[in-house]
């Protein structure tokens, strides 16, 4: 058993969507978020670069001891997850498998679109991933990474957001017709409902990071790091810039009632 608290990094705030799934499943376990805010995104900068911000950002959390890492980044979990997997002498997990496995779990699904940063979809490892386990699934992938600047600055529910799925989810690649769609970005989750509304609900919406908490949760207690304490979980959060703004995006996505000791890096 083990009360140290498990490390989450993510270039933004879009990890947050992983966080609050841990939170659900792991309501005993502390957390401390990482969100890399002075250089998200990460999606259109070079691999070399991707590697090494990931390299900083696991060895801050490695110094608050933690007992676990997890990547709630695709495009960091595709550049930096296997370097890191072997730099680290700590458990760590990223959100691509998760993905993976979430996909394959779900029934009747023939065609698949797999949104993503730039990053992501140059990396193919999605596709490459799926297709050994299910070679007859049709896959068409696209690059979004205006969607990350949207969440971000917190324009979420407005006609810029909407406008801009449609954009990119129908004039440029029509995923009106697929049975299924990845959010391969974690800050995707959040707009969610907006991406319903444009593609319609036929559309099964994948989103990576319940399954990631799902697994998280299998791997603690596998490696017998579940924290025995029953006291109130706590929470922490830390950004390299925009202190203000994260605390507030933050408090609505994670459903933490006080998102207040955010701190700078």
């Amino acid at each position: 058993m083990d009360d140290r608290p498990i490390g989450i990094f993510d270039s933004g705030i879009g990890g947050l969507t992983v966080l609050k799934e841990i939170k659900k499943i792991l309501k005993s376990e502390n957390l401390i978020y990482y969100g890399d805010t002075a250089r998200v995104p990460y999606g259109p900068r070079p691999a070399s670069e991707i590697l090494q911000f990931s390299i900083e950002g696991a060895k801050f959390l490695v110094k608050k001891n933690i007992k676990a890492l997890v990547l709630a980044c695709n495009t960091m979990t595709a550049i930096s997850y296997e370097y890191l997997k072997d730099m680290l002498d700590i458990p760590i997990i990223g959100v691509i498998d998760s993905g993976v496995r979430a996909v394959l779990k779900e029934d009747g699904i023939s065609s698949l679109g797999i949104i993503a940063t730039s990053a992501t979809v140059d990396s193919k490892v999605y596709q490459k991933k799926i297709l050994r386990a299910n070679p007859s699934i049709q896959i068409k992938s696209k690059a979004c990474p205006m969607f990350v600047s949207i969440v971000e600055e917190g324009w979420v529910d407005t006609d810029i957001a909407r406008l801009i799925i449609e954009k990119y989810l129908v004039e440029e690649e029509d995923f009106r017709k697929m049975d299924g769609l990845v959010l391969a970005c974690t800050h995707f989750p959040v707009l969610k409902n907006t991406i319903i509304n444009v593609l319609g609900e036929k559309i099964k919406i994948i989103d990576p990071a319940e399954e990631t908490a799902k697994e998280l949760k299998v791997l603690l207690k596998d490696r017998d790091l579940i924290n025995p304490n029953k006291d109130e979980a706590t929470y922490s959060f830390y950004v390299s810039d925009k202190a203000e703004k994260f605390r507030l995006v933050a408090s609505k996505i994670t459903q933490v009632d006080k998102v207040s000791e955010v701190q700078f890096i």
